[in-house]
C-alpha cells in the first residue's frame, strides 16, 4: 500500500479526532469522572466475558482513542498495557489519565498504527482493538502484517467492533446507503459526533467499509488462526440513530430488532513454532 496516497485523508482524520477528544472526554458516553472511582471499567460484558482473565499479560491496544479501555486492562490485572492512536490530543489525555490514576504500567504512542513498526518495540501476549477502528484504514493488509509483526508466539489478537452490515445504512439507519464491500473512499461532512456535548464540532471524514471476508483473510494471511468468530444482534453502545434499548440493555435498530447482525467479535492466536515448543 502507497501511504502517501492516503495522507491528507489521515491528517484530516487525525484532526477530526483531535476535535472528538476534546468533546469526547467530558461527555456522559463515556462517563470519565465515574470510571475514574476504584474498580472502574470500560469494557463492555461482552469483552470482558470473552477476554477472561488477563492477569499477568502484556498487552498492545491498537488506535486506543484516550486510553479508557487501555487503562481499564490495567486495572484488570494486565502486567503493562500499550496504546497507539493516531490522535495527539487523544494520547496526551491518555497519558493525564494514567498519572492521574496513579497507573505506573501503562504507555501510550501517538502514530498511524500501520507505522507503529517505527515507534515501539518488543511483542505483546495480548493485541486489542474494539469498536469503530478499522473504517479508518482503507487497506487490512498492511495493519494485519502489525498484529503478526507484534503479537507472541502462543499470544491472541482479540477484537470487538460493529458489524460491517451496519455500515451499509445511511446515517439515519432506514435504508442502504454504502457498499458493503470495500469498494471506494466514503467522504462525511460532521458537524457532531457520536456523544453528547459534540454539536460543536466541524470536520471532515474519510473511511472505508471492509467485509468479513477481508478482515478474516488478511488476518490469515498473517499466520494467525482463528479461535472464535461471533456475531450479536445489538450493539453495547447508544451511538446509532433510530435505536430502542432493549430488556437487556443492549440497543437494536428499529423495526430491525434481532434481524440484522450489529456488532462481532474474534480472537485469534499466533501459533508457537517448532523452536517455541519445549520437547
Amino acid at each position: 500500500m502507497n501511504k502517501s496516497l492516503y495522507a491528507s485523508y489521515f491528517e484530516a482524520n487525525k484532526a477530526g479526532w483531535n476535535q472528538r477528544t476534546s468533546a469526547h472526554i467530558g461527555s456522559a458516553f463515556y462517563n470519565v469522572e465515574n470510571w475514574k472511582q476504584p474498580g472502574g471499567n470500560s469494557l463492555t460484558p461482552v469483552e470482558k466475558r470473552e477476554l477472561g482473565d488477563i492477569s499477568g499479560k502484556s498487552v498492545l491496544h491498537l488506535q486506543c482513542h484516550f486510553g479508557q479501555d487501555t487503562l481499564s486492562m490495567a486495572r484488570m490485572g494486565a502486567a503493562a498495557v500499550t496504546g497507539c492512536d493516531l490522535s495527539d490530543h487523544a494520547i496526551e489525555t491518555a497519558r493525564n489519565l494514567a498519572a492521574e490514576l496513579g497507573i505506573s504500567n501503562a504507555t501510550f504512542v501517538c502514530c498511524n498504527v500501520y507505522d507503529l513498526a517505527e515507534h515501539l518495540e518488543g511483542q505483546f501476549d495480548l493485541i486489542f482493538t474494539s469498536y469503530g477502528t478499522i473504517g479508518w484504514l482503507p487497506d487490512l493488509a498492511p495493519w494485519a502484517a502489525v498484529i503478526g509483526h507484534f503479537l507472541k508466539p502462543g499470544g491472541q489478537f482479540y477484537m470487538a467492533d460493529f458489524h460491517p452490515v451496519l455500515w451499509m445504512l445511511d446515517d439515519n439507519m432506514t435504508h442502504l446507503k454504502y457498499p458493503y464491500h470495500n469498494a471506494d473512499v466514503i467522504v462525511t461532512e460532521h458537524s457532531s459526533s457520536y456523544t453528547d456535548q459534540s454539536d460543536h464540532l466541524q470536520f471532515t471524514e474519510y473511511g472505508w467499509n471492509h467485509s468479513v471476508s477481508e478482515l478474516l483473510n488478511s488476518l490469515l494471511k498473517n499466520g494467525l488462526k482463528l479461535d472464535f468468530f461471533n456475531e450479536y444482534p445489538f450493539s453495547p453502545y447508544n451511538c446509532f440513530a433510530n435505536t430502542v434499548q432493549g430488556d437487556d440493555g443492549f440497543y437494536r435498530i428499529k423495526g430491525l430488532e434481532n434481524i440484522i447482525p450489529m456488532m462481532y467479535s474474534l480472537q485469534m492466536t499466533k501459533p508457537l513454532q517448532p523452536s517455541d515448543k519445549r520437547p
